[in-house]
């Protein structure tokens, strides 16, 4: 297999160049996987924009996307990343496991989002009817429903870039998910 290194900023063009000062301003670092974007002198800011847009879902919300989807595509650098950034988001360990597996009880609208993600993320797009109708049950609108297939599309470019690539992980490694997922 072809090994992928990790561009750094002097190996990039100058558009890119640009792109890493702004992450390392906003982050602290660049992340390896954005930074694996830049071999591609488009590519990481068309993936920049797409993941900055606006939607209607909440930070919570996207990160339960995040999480799912990762876990479905099993990308281990996005449920590092998506990891950290559920706690800063207000999630617990045992929530983020949860939400790995395909929901959140404590949380209905939340719950019923991440079952209808991970339904979508299974049957690649062919989602169980019954599930959209518990997703709008649970008080989301059609327009949230286009923004989380929008955000789950963001997410399986990552995950598919990663599972490609294999670039080294720069977050803290997720847990492992104990016993079996449950695939929708």
């Amino acid at each position: 297999m072809t090994a992928f290194t990790v561009p750094t900023r002097d190996t990039v063009s100058p558009g890119n160049q640009a792109l890493f000062d702004a992450l390392s301003g906003q982050l602290g670092f660049v992340p390896n996987l954005y930074a694996t974007f830049a071999h591609s002198d488009n590519a990481l800011g068309t993936y920049l924009a797409l993941q900055s847009a606006k939607s209607s879902l909440g930070a919570k919300a996207r990160e339960v996307v995040n999480l799912v989807v990762s876990q479905v595509n099993e990308c281990v650098y996005c449920l590092a990343a998506h990891t950290a950034l559920g706690k800063m988001n207000g999630f617990s360990d045992a929530q983020i496991l949860e939400i790995r597996a395909g929901g959140l009880a404590s949380d209905a609208k939340l719950d019923a989002l991440a079952r209808l993600t991970q339904s979508i993320a299974v049957n690649r797009g062919h989602a169980d009817p019954a599930l959209v109708e518990a997703f709008f049950a649970a008080g989301w609108t059609k327009e949230n429903l286009v923004d989380a297939i929008v955000t789950i599309g963001d997410k399986i470019i990552t995950n598919y870039l990663h599972a490609v690539t294999a670039v080294p992980v720069d977050f803290p490694a997720a847990p492992a998910l104990t016993g079996a997922l449950e695939l929708a």
